[in-house]
Formats: C-alpha cells, sequence, structure tokens
C-alpha cells in the first residue's frame, strides 16, 4: 500500500519537492518545435509547476524562461519577439534566449546596468520535432535521453501531444497496467469473433495474464504472459522509463519503436508525449483493430478531436471529449457490448478513467491487487531515486548514463513456452529490425552557449 506521505512524495513536482528535483535532472519534452515561429508571438508554458514562456528568436533559436521580467515583474508573454531577443512591453527591456538582459532603454546609458541583469531561463534544444528542456542545476546538462527513438532521423519520426487533467502518476500508471485491455479496451470483444493471429486474440480468450516484473537499469519492466496452446507463450512487455516514460505493447515488437511520457504540467495537469517510427508496426500507423469478418471493433479507433489552442497557461493540446461532456460516453453502445465502456477511442477511454480518479489520486483509497504488482514496484522504484537524489545527492537511472535505454522496447509477440522471460526478451530484440541510425552529427543540437550537446 501506498501511504499518504508517500502519495505526496511521489505526485508533487513543483520546485523543491522530491520528485521535482528528480524531474528535474532529466530533459523534459516541451512543446513541438512547430509551436514556435521565428519572430513569432511567445507560447504561454506550464512545466513542473512554473510559468514559463517559449519563443523563438529572430536566428531560429528558442528561449524558454520565466515569463516574468526581472524588473518589474510583466509578463514577457506580453513581449514583442524582436531581432535577437524579446522585449518587454512595460519599460522595454530585452532578453535574449539565455534569459542576459541586452537593452535596457528606460535607463540613461551612465547608469545602464543590463550587464548584471539576467531572467531564469532553461537549456532548450530540438530533436524529433520536440523542443526538450533542462530544468536543472548542472553546469552541463546531461545528454539527451539514449531512446531508440531519438537515434531515428528527424523526418521519420512521428510526435504527438495530448494534455491530461490529473496527476502524472496516474496517467503514467495506465500505461503499465495491462490486464486492464480486456476490459477497459475490449471487454466487448469475444476471442472466437478473432482471427487467432489477430494481436489481441490471446488477450481476450485469456483475461487474466501471469506476470513477471524486475528492476531495470532504465526502470521496471514486465512481461504479461499466457497460455497461447501447443506449447506456445503469448507474451507482452512494456517499460517505465525514468523519470516519466512508458513503453507499451500496442505493437509487433520486432517493428515497434516508441516511447510515450507524461510530462507534469503541474500536479494536476499532465502533457501526453508520444514519439513513434513511422516505418515501424505500432497502433500509431496500423489499421483499427477489426473482427474476422473485416468489420470494426467498436471503441478501438485513435481518432480524437482537439479544442482550438488558446493562449491560457494550460490551453494546449485538450481534447473535445472531457469530464465536462462525460467524454462523449455512449451509454446505449455500452448497455448493448457495442463498446464496453461506452467511450470511443482507446486513448480516450484512457483518459476517462484516469481523469475520473480525480486530479491527485487518494492512493489510501486503493485496494491493490496481485495484477498491480508493475505499479507498486515503479512506484517504489521512482520513490527510491528521488529519496537517492535528495539524500546522497545520487544521480537518478538514465541521467548520466544514457545509454540505459537504447534496448528497452515494448510490444507483443507469441514464442516457444518454456524458456526464460528474460532471454525470450533477449532473442526478440536482437533479431528485431533497427530503424536507420541518423548521422552522428546531426545527433547532437546546439545548446544556448553554443556548445555541443551529444545525443
Amino acid at each position: 500500500m501506498t501511504t499518504a506521505s508517500e502519495g505526496v512524495e511521489l505526485t508533487r513536482v513543483g520546485p523543491g519537492t522530491v520528485m521535482g528535483q528528480l524531474m528535474r535532472e532529466y530533459w523534459i519534452p516541451a512543446l513541438l518545435s512547430s509551436e514556435v515561429a521565428s519572430g513569432g508571438a511567445p507560447l504561454r508554458l506550464m512545466l513542473l509547476g512554473e510559468k514559463l514562456i517559449a519563443f523563438r528568436d529572430s536566428e531560429g533559436r528558442v528561449g524558454v524562461m520565466d515569463h516574468r521580467c526581472p524588473h518589474r515583474c510583466a509578463s514577457l508573454f506580453l513581449g514583442r519577439n524582436e531581432e535577437g531577443g524579446i522585449r518587454c512591453i512595460y519599460h522595454g527591456w530585452k532578453f535574449d534566449v539565455t534569459g542576459r538582459c541586452i537593452d535596457m532603454p528606460n535607463v540613461p546609458p551612465d547608469q545602464d546596468f543590463k550587464h548584471k541583469i539576467g531572467t531564469k531561463a532553461y537549456r532548450a534544444v530540438e530533436r524529433a520535432g520536440v523542443v526538450w528542456v533542462y530544468m536543472g542545476l548542472r553546469a552541463e546538462p546531461p545528454p539527451l535521453p539514449g531512446f531508440e527513438i531519438l537515434h531515428v532521423p528527424d523526418d521519420e519520426v512521428g510526435a504527438l501531444f495530448i494534455q491530461r487533467n490529473c496527476n502524472y502518476l496516474q496517467a503514467l500508471e495506465g500505461d503499465i497496467d495491462t490486464s486492464h485491455f480486456g476490459f477497459l479496451h475490449a471487454g466487448h470483444v469475444e476471442a472466437d469473433a478473432l482471427d487467432k493471429d489477430d494481436p489481441i486474440y490471446h488477450t481476450v480468450a485469456i483475461r487474466t495474464p501471469e506476470y513477471h516484473i524486475a528492476d531495470t537499469e532504465w526502470g521496471t519492466t514486465y512481461a504479461g504472459h499466457r497460455s497461447a496452446g501447443d506449447g506456445r507463450t503469448s507474451w507482452r512487455f512494456g517499460n517505465f522509463m525514468f523519470p516519466f516514460w512508458t513503453q507499451v505493447p500496442n505493437g509487433e515488437f520486432g517493428q515497434h519503436v516508441q516511447v510515450r511520457g507524461w510530462v507534469p504540467l503541474d500536479d494536476e495537469h499532465t502533457m501526453y508525449c508520444v514519439l513513434w517510427w513511422k516505418r515501424g508496426l505500432s497502433a500509431m500507423n496500423q489499421h483499427d483493430p477489426a473482427y474476422k469478418d473485416g468489420a470494426p471493433i467498436g471503441g478501438m479507433g485513435r481518432r480524437n478531436d482537439f479544442l482550438p489552442n488558446t493562449t491560457d497557461w494550460l490551453g494546449r493540446w485538450r481534447l473535445a471529449a472531457n469530464a465536462g461532456n462525460d467524454w462523449r460516453l455512449d451509454r446505449t453502445a455500452q448497455q448493448d457490448d457495442t463498446i464496453y465502456s461506452g467511450i470511443e477511442s482507446i486513448h480516450l477511454q484512457d483518459q476517462a478513467v484516469t481523469e475520473s480518479m480525480g486530479a491527485i489520486l487518494d492512493h489510501s483509497f486503493e485496494h491493490l491487487a496481485p495484477s498491480d504488482q508493475m505499479i507498486t514496484r515503479t512506484r517504489r522504484r521512482l520513490l527510491m531515486a528521488a529519496r537517492e537524489l535528495r539524500d546522497k545527492g545520487t544521480p537518478p537511472p538514465g541521467v548520466e548514463k544514457v545509454d540505459v535505454f537504447r534496448d528497452a522496447r515494448g510490444g507483443y509477440f507469441v514464442a516457444d513456452a518454456g524458456g526464460q522471460w528474460q532471454a525470450a526478451y533477449a532473442a526478440q530484440l536482437a533479431a528485431a529490425a533497427r530503424p536507420p541510425m541518423s548521422d552522428p552529427r546531426s545527433s547532437q543540437t546546439e545548446t544556448l552557449d553554443g556548445s555541443r550537446l551529444a545525443n
């Protein structure tokens, strides 16, 4: 059981919190590169409970900084994006992407002290169509995480953001809970209606998987397994990767190159960020599941409608289906078993149940079961790493040794029974398709000080 005090440690991410300190050790995906145009309007950005702005200057560099002008604290969101920086409209003070004040036009030249003034700015780099931000205290930030997907050329990577109105942890835990698939997503599907080689056949034929769980260098891993008959085993592998990443078994293991981030905007809002290999096989680029007669399986589509983005702190990438309209729950579809949940789309089903828990789950109400071993193991792993960082200064997993993420992969496969589970994973990984590696020089991105950041 997770205690009330442990729940607070796990879920609070603002400055000065134990989990917030851990999160700030890593590069964080903050926004899509396409969200800021050179010389265009700044963007309000909430990240780990901090109110920031992001903008792209006239030279194409992205700046991410505290939204308050250090003069009189007027918001730089209102500022003018001029050549080389953002200018506060209150008194004209101007700041470059490093936060350095470069002009103080309301002060006589002999009293100018701009060389002493700066606003808090964070390192920002771009990779895979995403702006990544380092919010930690290291003078030299660590490399970007060594995810397999970040070695893929940018033009072969898909990226998608979706906001979720709940704490990051309960959103993340939906990804590492494999047994819910046979109910929330596919409770209305009978195995007899599917071809036996259908990816979800074994998931609905046996809705009570057995598990192997282990700590790994990147975080934690699970292997959900079921008998596939004829001396075979159906495997579904998934991972938690520090500090808020997951890999889910929604693609064929051999070609499933994908990561899913659950980025805390604040304690009560999360930005889902998924990056996938466009040429691989995953739920992001395959046809929607269908019965063996070709009829679509209700509720398993992936189309989601977005509200228009606004300039509010939390105005980006919000789904049109939300708590205000009960996530478009269709009671008729639920009652006649057209869709088990009555909610259309797998992502929205997950969003509905995790948002329905409340903004921050009160863990004292939980009664966890053996099927929740991956959740309890992951919570413990996060807590122990955060406390080790706080108490001993021990770098958390994957910060300095970024290559630990390279061999993390999630997916499904069927293999001969009788083998050891880690060996089955290793064998599949050895035979897996690997994306073409990008030129090592293109795997480096300039930091704000002009140095190079190895990926």
